[in-house]
């Protein structure tokens, strides 16, 4: 076969062997052209919930190719988007009111900025500056980029980033550092928004804090009239145990960013939900406050079809029961490692589970990763450890004894630690 065009993301092609292709998906695995199996244990970089290909939202997907495909979204709408957006603000926590689709969750993250510096510029008290958390990751385009960690992501485009304000994470015994530096920050200096990962740092390294800092954070915004962001993209739909992380803190954001389980991982599409008081802001028949942002494929019927089903699935399966059910076996079978010298920082939010191999040099870059990547690929489990972190983030639909497989797997890993 002739070499493959395809420039793969977060590939570093010089050192990377070649791909296995995948023919079929369903459940909690992949199946290779020429017949493996691989347990998808990272549900294919977060994305899919209930399991690849679930009936229900593949069949209402065949079902909108009959009568919809694109629609333009600026002056026109439709069904799908109509009923999914009722949905979202059901679903969301109280007081968020409105629901501005696009295609991606760093898409959505552009859009909660642009909603944010909008709402101050309209009411005539412009505000620029926006406070983010240390290691978090927000999105690859370029406030998303900005508002995440500088480091070896985004390192090559400095000159494209605007300049954030940062707080530190929130490490055990270290909360009240992180919540004083926010008031300092934001009640002398007047900021427009703090932008948080709930709960759990995804790409900053599977980073964990408890729901009180959470809640903190936002007492603070609401005192200093600073707005808040949650980037629910990875934390939303059951991954931290409840629908949304910010339940578990007991606060309702300004603005919320959803995206990967939105479908239940089976197609791309976003949501940027925002209060009425962002909204209003907005509102005006001077055409020049109107909200000034776009894409070709807002609200694609098709894609909104697939959410519509996964929202269904939601309401008539026993998610929460699956989703209370993983998390507790995620507790159960990291705790074999809780102890272990091998293994620092173990730690499990909802279904999320994650810990870190003691290696001579850690962080992304550590020589271990692509390791230990090719290490359960050969053994028919996909995991792509952040560096010298490893983390388990499997679909709903996973049993016990395929947990436990992979984490016998991780028990055997740790041979390459110093190889």
């Amino acid at each position: 076969m002739n070499r493959s065009a395809v420039w793969h993301p977060f590939t570093q092609h010089a050192v990377e062997p070649a791909m296995p292709l995948i023919a079929r998906t369903g459940g909690a695995y992949l199946e290779t052209s020429d017949g493996g199996r691989i347990f998808d244990a990272i549900s294919s970089w977060w994305v899919v919930t209930h399991g690849h290909r679930h009936p229900k939202i593949m069949a209402a997907i065949r079902d909108a190719t009959e009568t919809l495909d694109q629609v333009i979204f600026a002056g026109l709408s439709h069904e799908p988007a109509e009923q999914l957006a009722s949905a979202l603000i059901d679903m969301t926590p109280a007081g968020l009111d409105w629901v501005f689709y696009s295609d991606s969750g760093s898409t959505s993250v552009e859009v909660a900025l642009k909603m944010a510096l909008g709402f101050y510029c309209n009411n005539g008290t412009p505000r620029s500056r926006v406070v983010v958390m240390e290691h978090s990751y927000h999105g690859d385009t370029i406030g998303a980029m900005s508002v995440g960690a500088r480091g070896v992501f985004n390192a090559a485009y400095e000159p494209l980033l605007f300049a954030v304000d940062t707080i530190p994470f929130p490490a055990a015994g270290q909360e009240q550092k992180t919540l004083d530096a926010f008031e300092q920050l934001t009640c002398d200096r007047g900021v427009a928004a703090l932008i948080v990962e709930p709960l759990v740092l995804g790409a900053g390294g599977m980073l964990m804090y408890p729901a009180w800092v959470l809640t903190e954070l936002k007492r603070i915004a609401e005192r200093c009239e600073t707005l808040f962001i949650a980037d629910e993209v990875m934390t939303g739909w059951g991954r931290t145990g409840t629908m949304f992380a910010c339940e578990a803190a007991g606060i309702a954001p300004d603005i919320l960013c959803t995206s990967k389980g939105l479908t239940g991982g089976s197609m791309p599409l976003a949501a940027t939900l925002a209060s009425d008081a962002i909204f209003r802001a907005h509102f005006s028949r001077d055409r020049a406050k109107t909200f000034f942002h776009s894409s070709s494929f807002t609200a694609n019927p098709i894609a909104c079809a697939a959410a519509l089903a996964n929202v269904g699935i939601w309401k008539d399966e026993p998610v929460a029961q699956r989703v209370a059910t993983l998390s507790r076996m995620q507790v159960q079978m990291i705790a074999r490692f809780s102890q272990d010298p091998r293994f620092e920082n173990v730690r499990t939010t909802g279904t999320i589970a994650a810990l870190d191999l003691r290696v001579p040099t850690a962080g992304y870059l550590a020589e271990v990763g692509p390791r230990l990547r090719a290490f359960f690929l050969e053994r028919g489990l996909l995991v792509r450890p952040l560096g010298n972190i490893i983390y388990v983030l499997p679909p709903y639909c996973v049993t016990a004894g395929e947990l436990d497989r992979l984490y016998a797997t991780i028990d055997e890993a740790t041979e390459l630690a110093n190889a």
